[in-house]
């Protein structure tokens, strides 16, 4: 069993060349392999998985079901679009916790809903690539909240 399953929505293989004045410089794996760094500092297991297909992030989500304690998710524009991801996700019965790398709330109007924030247990937006690091840490505390430590 994998402590957290972290996943990557659509476009954010793009990362670092994609409208970087937005989602920043850091590609997909520089933020990998950071996190990666941050997980065993925190001694946590990591899984990552990327798509830029809805149904395999849905079928992630639900595999996930036995074989990870959390997840920590960027579904990009999926989060405001994918009533089956939302769905997916509120079958999940671990800790949730969604991440964006810009502030949705000042962005375009349709980017300012989620429909996956409602089922998480909480979000981490608006720090660039460090909204990653915050939001696994976030799982891990509440990891340890549920372990009695």
């Amino acid at each position: 069993m994998v402590d957290i399953l972290v996943i990557f929505g659509p476009n954010l293989n793009l990362l670092g060349t994609r409208e970087p004045e937005i989602y920043g410089a850091d590609s997909m794996a520089d933020i990998l392999k950071e996190l990666a760094v941050e997980a065993e500092r925190l001694g946590r297991s990591i899984e990552i998985t990327q798509s830029n297909e809805e149904g395999v992030l849905v079928t992630a989500i639900q595999e996930a079901r036995d074989k990870a304690t959390s997840i920590l998710f960027n579904l990009a524009a999926y989060t405001h679009t994918s009533i089956a991801l939302r769905d997916a996700l509120a079958m999940f019965d671990g800790p949730k916790v969604e991440v964006h790398l810009s502030n949705n709330d000042s962005r375009e109007k349709f980017r300012q809903v989620s429909l996956t924030a409602g089922v998480s247990d909480g979000s981490v937006v608006g720090f660039g690539a460090d909204s990653f690091y915050l939001g696994l840490n976030a799982v891990h505390r509440l990891l340890r909240k549920r372990e009695g430590a």
